[in-house]
């Protein structure tokens, strides 16, 4: 099976001592959908960090697409990081920009045509079901929608990888169930995603794989 991050005892130490992950190992399969759960401060976040190469880990052996982030030089991160698609919790769009030109800044900087930025946004927003918000301000878009318009942002270049820090958390329990069912249609398409949640009732009803951090330390896989 083809992993597209693996952990071999990773460690990540803070300065003053603290440390955020300990010897965590394990495999994250390819076009596989996962949650990361555990309460603040377990590492679920640098965890995520690692990933996208913000932080390094302070011992063991992290792959990540390919790459060995122990030796991943910072002139090459840009490289690693336009195939991994970020999703926060709030959501990050400008709000005086309509939904079609979020994406369109997110677009130019992978030197497109302006017809096939055209043509992405088009293809993108049907996915998201957001067809007729092209033209709307981000800031006349209500939460659900916003956090679409951030999904797509997401995937508007094709990533090979998706993280998703609390997507869900400022959503009503029926918008959440609809964008985590998003989320994993994105998945059966190929793309691993991974999204760290408080949420434990949504990750009950789910059925995925569960990674939970505590104190640092993985305790499920």
């Amino acid at each position: 099976m083809v992993n597209v991050a693996s952990f071999q005892h990773v460690a990540k130490r803070y300065p003053r001592g603290i440390l955020a992950l300990h010897d965590v190992s394990l495999e994250l399969p390819k076009g596989e959908f996962t949650f990361l759960t555990g309460p603040s401060g377990a590492g679920k976040t640098t965890f995520l960090k690692l990933l996208f190469g913000e932080e390094h880990p302070t011992e063991g052996e992290l792959v990540v697409l390919g790459h060995d982030m122990n030796r991943m030089r910072t002139r090459r991160l840009p490289g690693l990081r336009r195939r991994i698609g970020v999703i926060f919790q709030d959501f990050r769009l400008l709000g005086r920009r309509t939904t079609a030109e979020n994406l369109d800044i997110a677009l130019r900087i992978r030197r497109l045509s302006k017809e096939e930025r055209r043509r992405r946004i088009a293809a993108i927003l049907r996915v998201v079901e957001l067809e007729g918000r092209a033209d709307s301000f981000a800031e006349e878009l209500s939460g659900g929608e916003q956090q679409r318009v951030a999904i797509a942002r997401a995937i508007s270049g094709d990533p090979e990888l998706i993280l998703a820090d609390e997507p869900t958390g400022n959503l009503d329990p029926d918008l959440a169930q609809k964008i985590m069912g998003l989320l994993r249609k994105i998945a059966s398409r190929g793309t691993s995603v991974i999204v760290a949640t408080h949420n434990y009732e949504m990750v009950k009803r789910i059925e995925a794989r569960a990674i939970h951090i505590e104190a640092g330390r993985v305790l499920v896989q």
